[in-house]
């Protein structure tokens, strides 16, 4: 009897390669099963469109939005919200992070308070931001910032002292200040964290902005899913969850071009 055996590029004896799930887009296939499951359950009545619109009906309605600039002027209001809150945000994790990390004072002022902040989850203080800023955009945008503070100053600070302390005696040896060696070794040697706590805090910014965008808005993603869900428009709502994670998918995939482009020394970006 003859035993056919597979060596590890997939080939027999016989030179026929053999079946391989990922060369037919196998990472592909399940989400496109789903899908057609999903339109043969709403075309067969299985799924009420009340509750769930199909697949084709989501697409016909973002194609129509798309035309009529329903969506993009919706969108453009909610990426402001979130480019401000980002702005805000960042900006006081990378103050603070550099006051706790390059200072011991620094530290026992900034950490706790910060630590503190870190077991207030952001949205339980929707209803105090509503009582301060009123139900505009204030309290929207403040939301957002106080989510992407704590990523950004965390992995900054764990960066800034994770820095390996040989890189400073060279440094030190080569005649560098004090300003110098930040410069030079503490801020690029803690780049990669930053970068992973800016990663972060554009996931939470998107997650905040769901959120937020409940509170009495007039425009933007949020605004139109409110009318959908009173009109029962389930394709609408579909088409706005699909922008909010693709305004995710984006934002990640940004943070990454920029660390291949800044990270370029790190041998893992060179060999990939």
């Amino acid at each position: 009897m003859t035993v056919l055996t597979v060596d590890r590029r997939g080939y027999g004896q016989a030179g026929v390669r053999g079946f391989s799930l990922s060369r037919f887009g196998g990472r592909w296939l399940s989400p496109v099963v789903l899908l057609l499951l999903w339109e043969l359950g709403s075309r067969s009545g299985l799924i009420p469109e009340r509750t769930l619109a199909a697949p084709s009906a989501v697409i016909g309605t973002l194609l129509e939005m798309l035309l009529s600039g329903e969506l993009p002027s919706n969108l453009l209001v909610s990426f402001a919200r979130v480019a401000i809150g980002l702005l805000i945000g960042v900006s006081l994790g990378l103050i603070l992070g550099l006051v706790a990390g390059l200072s011991r004072a620094g530290e026992l002022a900034v950490d706790p308070l910060m630590q503190i902040k870190r077991t207030i989850p952001a949205l339980a203080l929707t209803p105090l931001f509503i009582v301060w800023f009123g139900i505009g955009e204030t309290p929207k945008v403040a939301l957002i910032a106080f989510g992407t503070v704590f990523p950004v100053y965390l992995n900054l600070y764990s960066g800034i002292r994770g820095v390996d302390l040989r890189l400073l005696d060279a440094a030190k040896s080569f005649g560098l200040s004090r300003w110098e060696q930040i410069w030079h070794v503490v801020l690029p040697s803690a780049l990669p964290s930053l970068l992973v706590g800016l990663r972060y805090a554009l996931s939470v910014a998107i997650l905040v902005l769901v959120v937020a965008e409940q509170i009495n808005a007039s425009a933007g993603l949020g605004y139109l899913i409110n009318n959908a869900r009173d009109f029962m428009r389930t394709d609408i709502i579909v088409v706005c969850l699909m922008v909010y994670a693709i305004l995710g998918l984006g934002a990640d995939w940004l943070v990454r071009t920029v660390e291949a482009r800044a990270l370029i020394w790190r041998p893992s970006i060179v060999e990939q």
